[in-house]
């Protein structure tokens, strides 16, 4: 068994001696060993008296095998010795197929870059690539040529634009706009220029070699992924984003000021100095860690644009995405030690002459099938409340949207007959006490057949079976803090504008 100790520099002070002459032949440590391994203390105690080749190949044994017992070496015990080549282990396969280890000798001097004085690994060893520790320092002579090339080359840029250079470039840019590359010559020097052509002829073949492999095609959904906070999401549908963006195929988003960026880099380098931790606007409702913050599209326009521009991504009947500012915007959020996540939202005209409380409604991937969606239809019909008005959802629902406002509806219409003690029922009344359009409550109660026509008059029938299974799913139901609180509701109307 192996006796390992510890010291200051991490190295150990345990060490195995596979040389007979260090052998300990005591009876109590009967311990047969199979294969024996020099390690680099050992090298140094057996140095003074044997030399050190440069590769070391461990003994073989036969069928009778040496029995050999361990030994501790502490520091106090080794003798000063001079400081030995840094060794590397590699493996050597033998014609057998089996492996063996080998131990080279390299120096630990210098490192490949030149920029540091030591190296840990082989990779970075200048023995190893057949270099000395000077000569990857210094530049070699064909570098420095190149660099004096290059700095003769800048040389001949020229100082400025002349004014005839710059009517031709304005003329160019109000006759082509945004359909062409800006000219580009003597901008910079010669060289760069070519470059810069070199880059952008490697990008485009890049870019080919995906689409004719599939994984871009024109005119889909070009936008695979997004990266979002800690979540990765894939996406549903075409969202108009910037070509120089969308032809990423993925995108990186900061989920705080929902900025729409290239790389993981950038990403890290904004979120180092992003300071948005919750959306922008006033936060009109918070109860535990839920909160919702108004947001005008007037005031914060930026913000609205990308919000849609995501959005979109998983909504197929959307086609609003910059006209922002005739619309309030409710972005719900879940508050933790990192800041507010965006857990979804609905947008809403700030005067709507057909009483639309919902404009456009969105719960992130990441958080549907929780509850949230249903939060989000009740908050809306809170505010209409409020407002004392009757809301309805704008139209054309997407297919999720459908589901979720019509589980919504069979909740309210049920919870109501639940409640209603009455023998004579009014639509208008149930309209006026749930805020829920007369016309989306009939729809819903002809859709559980709760709605009949006998002899001349329209009957709603009470149909205990489904308000039944409605009480045992809601005491089932264990997201019982996902319900909207009236009382949390810190908001007045805002004002037309």
């Amino acid at each position: 068994q192996r006796n390992a100790g510890s010291s200051s520099d991490g190295t150990e002070d345990s060490d195995f001696s596979t040389d007979p002459e260090h052998t300990d032949s005591s009876e109590s440590d009967g311990t047969t060993r199979r294969s024996a391994r020099v390690t680099r203390s050992s090298a140094r105690l057996s140095q003074s008296s044997q030399d050190s080749s440069p590769v070391r190949n461990p003994p073989s044994f036969g069928a009778e095998e040496p029995v050999y017992s361990t030994r501790r070496v502490t520091r106090s015990q080794q003798q000063p010795a001079p400081v030995t080549p840094k060794k590397y282990p590699l493996r050597q396969t033998r014609s057998s197929g089996s492996e063996t280890e080998q131990v080279v000798d390299f120096s630990d001097r210098g490192h490949l870059t030149g920029k540091h004085e030591r190296h840990f690994s082989i990779s970075g060893c200048p023995l190893y690539h057949n270099l000395s520790a000077d000569e990857c320092k210094a530049p070699t002579e064909r570098q420095l040529r190149y660099k004096e090339k290059v700095a003769e080359l800048r040389k001949k840029r020229n100082s400025g634009l002349s004014k005839e250079q710059k009517e031709k470039y304005m003329e160019h840019r109000q006759t082509y706009g945004n359909t062409r590359e800006p000219l580009l010559e003597n901008l910079t020097s010669e060289y760069d220029l070519e470059l810069f052509r070199r880059a952008q002829a490697r990008a485009s073949e890049d870019l080919e070699k995906l689409r004719l492999q599939g994984q871009i095609t024109e005119g889909s959904n070009m936008i695979k992924t997004i990266a979002f906070g800690r979540y990765e999401l894939d996406t549903w549908y075409h969202s108009p984003y910037p070509e120089e963006y969308a032809r990423l195929g993925r995108l990186y988003m900061c989920e705080f000021c929902l900025k729409y960026m290239k790389s993981q880099t950038i990403l890290r380098r904004h979120m180092a100095k992003c300071v948005w931790k919750h959306p922008p606007g006033d936060e009109i409702y918070r109860k535990g860690s839920i909160s919702v913050f108004e947001v005008d599209g007037k005031k914060n326009k930026i913000y609205c644009q990308n919000l849609c521009l995501l959005a979109k991504l998983f909504l197929d009947h959307k086609t609003l995405y910059y006209d922002v500012e005739p619309f309030l915007f409710y972005v719900m959020t879940e508050a933790d030690n990192t800041g507010c996540h965006l857990i979804g939202y609905f947008s809403k005209e700030k005067n709507s002459f057909l009483n639309y409380n919902v404009s456009c409604i969105l719960t992130m991937p990441q958080y549907m099938r929780q509850g949230y969606g249903k939060m989000l239809i009740d908050f809306s019909y809170l505010l209409s409340k409020v407002e004392e008005k009757v809301g309805s959802p704008e139209r054309p629902l997407s297919d999720l949207g459908l589901i979720s406002y019509r589980s919504y509806w069979k909740e309210v219409l049920l919870r109501y007959l639940h409640n209603f003690q009455g023998k004579e029922i009014s639509i208008k009344e149930i309209s006026q006490e749930t805020a829920v359009n007369p016309v989306d409550i009939v729809s819903t109660l002809q859709a559980l057949q709760m709605l009949k026509y006998w002899k001349g008059k329209h009957l709603v029938l009470k149909r205990q079976d489904l308000i039944d299974e409605w009480i045992a799913k809601e005491a089932k139901r264990s997201n019982s803090n996902k319900i909207m609180d009236p009382s949390c509701l810190k908001w007045t109307p805002p004002k037309g504008t």
